[in-house]
């Protein structure tokens, strides 16, 4: 059976990165030589994607628990990381690029070395869901 958790979201955070776009595009467009009607089309049309991707992302988010496989979707990024080839969460605050709405975050070690950092709402209810999948899969967390 499968077990979905949506994103933590800081809102500080998805107002800061819609903000900074549009404060730039602002700058940009207040010194230039651009007829104020071909400004503000452009200004609307880039604010009106970005939007859009972060909505995109905010409704997106999610982290799957199957019996065998974590799945992290977030927009047009798709993650699956077999439970098995998990071996160490630990908690972080890292700024890095990942599927996370908040900087309250895990960071997932997994395979080789590979990392992916996620944010669930609900941290300790995929962490106990994460721990009962790995025992019957006999995997091994390290946490």
């Amino acid at each position: 059976m499968e077990q979905a958790f949506r994103s933590k979201v800081d809102f500080w955070l998805i107002l800061a990165l819609v903000g900074v776009p549009i404060l730039a595009l602002e700058f940009l467009l207040d010194g230039s030589s651009v007829d104020d009607r071909a400004a503000t089309l452009l200004a609307v049309l880039i604010v009106a994607v970005v939007l859009g991707i972060f909505l995109w992302l905010y409704l997106s988010t999610r982290y799957t628990l199957t019996e065998e496989f974590l799945l992290v979707k977030s927009g047009p990024f798709v993650w699956s990381i077999p439970l098995r080839d998990i071996y160490a969460i630990e908690p972080t605050r890292n700024l890095g690029s990942s599927p996370a709405l908040s900087l309250d975050r895990l960071l997932i070690r997994y395979g080789g070395g590979a990392e992916l950092m996620i944010s669930p709402a609900d941290k300790e209810g995929f962490m106990m869901a994460l721990r009962k999948r790995m025992k019957s899969s006999a995997g091994e967390l390290r946490s």
